[in-house]
C-alpha cells in the first residue's frame, strides 16, 4: 500500500488537506466529487459519496429532510428495532 505525507493546510476558517492526482485517480474521485468524511477507531476515514438516482416522484429536498428526521430520531429507531 502506497502512503503519503501531507500537510494541513489554513483555508479561510477551516483547514484541508491536499490530495495527490495519481491517488484521486487510484479511488476514481475528481475535482468537485462529494466525500463522505467519518472518524473511526480515532482515524479519518474518507469515501467517495455515492450518487443515488431516486424514483420518479421523489424530490431529493423530500429526501434531504428525511435524512435530517432519520439522524435526529436514530436512537429512537433503532430502539424500536429490538422491539
Amino acid at each position: 500500500m502506497e502512503q503519503y505525507e501531507r500537510k494541513v493546510t489554513k483555508i479561510g476558517n477551516s483547514f484541508g488537506i491536499t490530495l495527490p492526482t495519481d491517488l484521486l485517480k487510484q479511488v476514481g474521485l475528481a475535482q468537485g466529487d462529494d466525500v463522505q468524511v467519518e472518524v473511526v477507531e480515532g482515524k479519518i476515514v474518507l469515501r467517495k459519496k455515492e450518487q443515488l438516482t431516486l424514483p420518479e416522484g421523489v424530490d431529493a429536498e423530500f429526501m434531504d429532510i428525511l435524512n435530517d428526521v432519520i439522524k435526529e430520531h436514530d436512537q429512537a429507531f433503532k430502539g424500536l428495532v429490538d422491539k
